[in-house]
């Protein structure tokens, strides 16, 4: 971090009026005054907020007895993210102990400026906005930030040494692999691959045309077109994905109360146990499948390389809706910085 990361002391924080508070009453920005403060504006499906999560759970615990006063504000990508229900239980599974205030209309966001997710600012002793950080990343820089604001909060004894990174394409200087982007699946914002193209608010019969472009996904049988999503409306389809990357993560959503079993496949193969993801289990019979309860990320496939793959997931149940695929890419060895 260099001393131009930290802003001047020109805009005031706004106060944190949400929709909802959990774990704790509403914190006053203004009752706060002579500590520091840090806003994570965030999503329990977003998968960068997700990976940030370790960092500013352990930021949280090493800091304050510094003075160091965490709050998240939770600003959804998708409209099942506005349920205060779903919304609770991610934090439970999450293990999440500090404030998080629920921004359904994304107001606070909006005043904040933060537009992507998650983005970090860092409040000081008197009420300015003096850093913040956009989208997953910029550990080192943040948490050096956190420490000059404590400092000039009148800390007097040497703070703990900068955490190591969680990962090694967190390292400062990593090279990446490049990564399929994001595919959001609704017509909004959609990137489905089939030849019938998207017709909103309608149900189309798609064809899987089992030839297949990075950076477009594609499905199988009728599915439902909605703005945020595609919804599976008959007993049996699938969804492919050519992607390149290390790891592959979906929202998925079972709609009703009904659980959602789906199987996955990688290459026209069952994904074995070691490539499988936190939420895949492999069944006696040889299949690895998942099980979709409830709406959020789920985390389908870890590869041990990056390399390009095709994804399969398959049900045999109507109601299942798909939001989005993330991929996340790693450092290449050779590349990764020895400091």
């Amino acid at each position: 971090m260099t001393i131009k990361d930290i802003l001047p002391q020109t805009v005031r924080a706004h106060e944190l009026y949400g929709d909802f508070w959990f774990n704790s009453e509403p914190v006053p920005i203004a009752a706060l005054r002579g500590q520091v403060i840090l806003v994570e504006f965030w999503d329990y499906s977003c998968t960068g907020s997700i990976r940030t999560l370790p960092y500013i759970k352990e930021w949280g615990r090493k800091y304050a007895s510094y003075g160091l006063v965490v709050v998240g504000v939770h600003t959804p990508k998708f409209p099942f993210g506005k349920d205060p229900e779903n919304v609770q239980r991610a934090i439970r599974r999450l293990g999440i102990a500090f404030p998080v205030v629920m921004d359904n209309e994304a107001t606070l966001a909006t005043r904040y400026g933060a537009t992507r997710w998650p983005t970090i600012m860092l409040i000081d002793k008197d009420g300015f906005i003096r850093y913040q950080s956009a989208g997953e990343g910029n550990y080192v820089a943040t948490e050096h930030a956190l420490q000059t604001l404590l400092y000039h909060a009148g800390v007097g004894e040497e703070l703990p040494l900068i955490m190591d990174p969680v990962r090694d394409a967190d390292r400062s200087g990593a090279v990446l692999y490049r990564s399929t982007p994001e595919l959001y699946a609704g017509y909004l914002r959609g990137s489905i691959g089939n030849v019938e193209g998207y017709s909103p608010e309608s149900v189309v019969n798609y064809d899987d045309p089992g030839l297949y472009l990075t950076g477009r996904f594609y499905v199988d049988g009728p599915w439902m077109n909605a703005k945020d999503c595609v919804r599976l409306e008959g007993r049996e389809g699938h969804i492919v994905v050519d992607y390149e990357a290390l790891e592959v993560n979906a929202v998925l959503k079972p709609e009703g109360n009904a659980k959602v079993e789906a199987t996955i496949t990688q290459d026209e193969k069952p994904l074995p146990a070691a490539l499988c993801g936190e939420d895949v289990e492999m069944h006696k019979d040889g299949r690895s499948v998942l099980s979709i309860q409830e709406p959020r990320m789920y985390s389908l496939v870890k590869n041990r390389e990056h390399g390009r793959h095709v994804l399969r997931i398959g049900v045999s149940t109507p109601g299942l809706s798909l939001y989005d695929f993330t991929f996340v890419s790693s450092a290449i060895p050779e590349l990764i910085p020895n400091n």
